[in-house]
Formats: structure tokens, C-alpha cells, sequence
């Protein structure tokens, strides 16, 4: 029956700042913008397969988290430095000053975390490959490494 999650919808302060920030930045596709409500959808992805809309709301913004699916190799290799050079700051889960992906080993997934201007906590995630193992909690990738290698043994 149910196929998949095709859209989610957030507030922002500034409409055009938020779809500025969306598009430039973050490389979604505009899809429809509707000055009347003030709203904005854009695309995620190709094919139209999943879509976000911007709500603007001036007063008591409500902040939302989702996460962007993403490959491995961009989150281990270059999402910080993406981040960075466009005036994002990185954070693990644990929000403890490290900048590091971490590991979900219930899924397994690893993710990395940084706000949008609206501070809607955004994610990049990559299900990774391997047996879930809850009782590890949330580590390091480099654990997740080692403990799956152990497993093999």
C-alpha cells in the first residue's frame, strides 16, 4: 500500500530567502511558488518523487527535522566541506562539538546533521550496508567499522 514518504513540509521565516537557500545551496528544483499562501514546493531528487514545501510564518515558527538521502562517499568525503563553504555548520547527533558523521546501528545509517537559516535541523543520510545491531546505540563510523569487521570473525 504505502510506497514511500513523497512530501514534508516546514516553516520558514523569509519565503525568498528560504527558496534561495533551498535551491542555491542546497540544489533542490523549484516546482511551484504561490505568493497567495505564501508557499513554496520544491523538488527532491529526479523524477518528482518526493517534494518539500516552504510555509512562511512570521510568528512562533515551529522548527521541523528531515533528513536529505545522500551517498556515503559525500558524507564521508565532502559534506563538511560542502557545508562549509556555504556558511553551514556541521554537527554529529550527539552534539557534542564534533563534526563527524556518525553511525545509527539499528539501521544502520550514517548521518551528519546542520541547520537551515530557519534552524530546521536538516540530515544527510546513507543506509549503510550490514546487519542492524541495536545494542550499539549511536557511534563513531571508524566503531561502526570495527565492530562490523568483528562480526565477520
Amino acid at each position: 500500500m504505502i510506497q514511500g514518504l513523497y512530501e514534508t513540509h516546514i516553516q520558514v521565516s523569509n519565503l525568498e530567502k528560504a527558496v534561495q537557500f533551498y535551491t542555491e545551496v542546497l540544489g533542490l528544483e523549484l516546482a511551484h511558488y504561490d505568493d497567495n499562501r505564501p508557499i513554496a514546493f520544491l523538488w527532491i531528487g529526479e523524477n518528482k518523487k518526493a517534494m518539500l514545501g516552504l510555509w512562511e510564518q512570521q510568528e512562533n515558527l515551529q522548527k521541523r527535522h528531515f533528513a536529505f538521502s545522500c551517498s556515503k562517499d559525500f558524507i564521508l568525503n565532502s559534506a563538511n566541506k560542502f557545508l562549509e563553504d556555504n556558511g553551514l555548520k556541521a554537527y554529529n547527533f550527539l552534539k557534542n562539538g564534533d563534526n563527524k558523521p556518525m553511525v545509527f546501528a539499528w539501521m544502520p545509517a550514517l548521518a551528519l546533521y546542520f541547520d537551515d537559516p530557519d534552524g530546521n535541523q536538516l540530515e544527510f543520510i546513507h543506509i549503510l550496508e550490514g546487519t542492524s545491531q541495536p545494542a550499539l546505540g549511536v557511534i563513531s563510523y571508524a566503531d561502526w567499522l570495527q565492530r562490523k569487521d568483528d562480526s565477520k570473525v
